[in-house]
């Protein structure tokens, strides 16, 4: 079996396709949009994210880049991840939309510059993957993969992180983000991280629809490749 059908055994139903990226050029990406100061490179024909600003300027030297792109409530997401410096993090933000419904976009929210407060406590509403989680001390220890629920800091979920550190990763590692009605679940190579039911009361309401995006936390340097986005049950 391979990893789709893993994907969609795991999803519990038909995937269609809707959004596929190679995210192999300038070109690939030309819509999308950066919050705060990045470096944006393709050496190997892959993107390659990196911090403009130096780690010691803290929040102010992280960022995210979002796909413009408006997406189902329904989703599979998939992407190839390299990782080749630490530390840091990486994250995956999905289900993004503003306050009251709103565009994240909408020039009626915040201005927002890649600070984190920004993104959990700000005006918008969104899940937040983080993996590869290699900032601070506990973390490089003891890896993590952690679930988030914005508006708030919710920590609604957790597994054990596959990926070991840069010196002994094999990439690219096949992750997975599956969506569905009030089900969050989270895989790396095949493998189920963890599983989140959300009861849209403990944490807020259910979240619905969105845009997706990828976030750093300096310095760190990770490549991304083959961004697939899937609607699940598709009629």
């Amino acid at each position: 079996m391979d990893i789709k059908e893993v994907q969609q055994k795991k999803a519990g139903g038909d995937l269609v396709l809707i959004y596929e990226n190679k995210l192999t050029s300038k070109e690939d990406i030309k819509d999308f949009i950066l919050e705060g100061e990045a470096a944006i490179t393709f050496p190997q024909g892959r993107m390659r994210l990196e911090n403009k600003l130096a780690a010691e300027e803290g929040q102010k030297a992280n960022y995210v880049l979002w796909c413009p792109e408006e997406f189902p409530s329904d989703i599979m997401i998939t992407w190839d991840f390299y990782p080749i410096r630490e530390p840091g993090l990486c994250m995956m933000f999905f289900a993004a939309k503003g306050k009251e419904g709103k565009d994240i976009f909408d020039s009626s929210l915040q201005k927002r510059t890649g600070e984190y407060i920004q993104y959990h406590h700000g005006d918008i509403n969104a899940f937040h993957v983080s993996y590869f989680r290699r900032k601070e001390p506990d973390e490089r220890g003891f890896h993590t993969c952690n679930l988030r629920k914005s508006y708030g800091f919710y920590l609604t979920s957790q597994g054990g992180d596959p990926i070991p550190d840069v010196a002994d990763a094999k990439p690219p590692y096949h992750i997975a983000v599956i969506k569905k009605g009030n089900i969050v679940i989270f895989m790396i190579d095949e493998l189920e991280v963890f599983r989140f039911e959300d009861n849209g009361e403990s944490y807020g309401p259910l979240l619905e629809g969105g845009k997706i995006g990828f976030r750093q936390l300096a310095p760190f340097i990770g490549e991304y490749a083959n961004l697939k986005v899937f609607q699940l049950n598709a009629e």
